[in-house]
């Protein structure tokens, strides 16, 4: 039995609420599906996002890479022999992570689809819902504590509130946040490399003396600013995770030297795929630093990938796995789906998903 095919399908979707960060504003989601199909006519699915702020993937280059590097050297070959299928796209071409999350994702799909397990089955794990939390896009302080309190009526205890958009306001718009909810939530920033390293220190000390009870810190600073990163941990109580500091093992073997971080943010879309995850995980926790698996504005394809990976991994933390909750419409048939706070991966074959919407397939 071998790959007897190669598909890109482009998508987009709208967001039923626009997504605000302090490196970009979006109101859909733009993403390339990639699609490998076997003898048999199973098809196995992945996802490459276009980011242009945090990974510069787009999804004209994923489509050309998957068209002229990744798809050839599949084509024919054999997709139960996983592990050097996915290193062989490891080796193909250098960059392309979110070309190679998808053919890689694609890969781990069919695979499990093939076997007739669910791929977290395929991971080592058994579970099928896992906990998330939910964003609160940026915004000013009156307007997040409405959505706060909304989204906590929707059943969502964790809350990842973006900052970084206005160091001087921050502190208020948690305080705002934490007015509106209580103890009903436990909170978690984001700043997106928003701030200095001196504004990050200014803000944390002042979340920290007035009691509002943050759980942790994503990327205060700048991505290559390790140096920056380690300076505000070392002077900060709160744990500080990291996320775009990290797309390889090279980056985390940094972090860890730096004592940059006390938490990575593990993305498929940064890394390259469920191998290069996994690998990342195992690392973090030898080192016993703390774990969230995440993702970008991703469709079901993406998210189940990464939930998946969550389930059968585990992290310390609650991952951060809202994406295709966003969504106003699938663009797929199938797949994961969100009951309140936890996304429940269906007991279905790779990620259970039947097709594309709007294409056919």
């Amino acid at each position: 039995m071998t790959i007897t095919a190669v598909r890109t399908h482009r998508l987009s979707a709208p967001l039923h609420t626009p997504f605000v960060t302090a490196l970009r504003r979006t109101t859909t989601v733009e993403t390339l599906v990639v699609e490998l199909v076997d003898g048999d006519g199973r098809s196995g699915f992945g996802e490459a996002p276009q980011v242009w702020q945090v990974t510069g993937a787009s999804i004209a280059g994923a489509e050309a890479c998957v068209a002229e590097q990744l798809g050839p050297r599949l084509t024919g070959r054999d997709p139960d022999d996983l592990m050097a299928r996915c290193a062989e796209v490891r080796r193909a071409v250098a960059g392309n992570e979110a070309a190679k999350a998808a053919v890689d994702t694609a890969l781990h799909d069919l695979a499990a689809r093939r076997l007739g397990v669910p791929l977290v089955r395929l991971l080592g794990g058994t579970r099928l819902r896992v906990p998330t939390d939910v964003t609160l896009s940026a915004g000013d302080a009156p307007e997040l504590a409405a959505t706060a309190k909304q989204r906590v009526t929707d059943g969502f205890p964790v809350l990842k509130l973006k900052v970084g958009t206005d160091a001087a306001g921050d502190l208020d718009r948690v305080r705002a946040v934490r007015s509106a909810v209580g103890a009903a939530a436990r909170i978690r920033l984001d700043a997106n490399q928003g701030w200095s390293p001196r504004e990050a220190v200014r803000v944390i000390r002042g979340i920290e003396d007035a009691g509002l009870d943050v759980e942790l810190v994503e990327q205060p600073v700048r991505r290559r600013d390790v140096e920056g990163l380690a300076w505000v941990s070392d002077r900060v109580d709160t744990p500080i995770l990291a996320d775009e500091a990290v797309f390889d093992v090279a980056d985390l073997i940094e972090v860890i030297r730096r004592r940059a971080a006390d938490m990575v943010n593990v993305k498929l879309a940064k890394c390259g795929g469920l191998g290069a995850a996994r690998t990342l995980l195992e690392l973090a926790r030898a080192q016993d630093m703390g774990t969230v698996v995440g993702s970008m504005m991703e469709s079901q394809v993406g998210l189940g990938a990464a939930a998946s990976l969550a389930a059968a991994y585990g992290t310390t933390a609650v991952s951060d796995l809202d994406a295709a909750w966003w969504l106003a419409w699938t663009p797929v048939r199938g797949g994961i789906r969100y009951d309140g706070a936890e996304v429940v991966l269906p007991d279905l074959p790779g990620l259970g998903i039947a097709g594309l919407a709007g294409t056919g397939r």
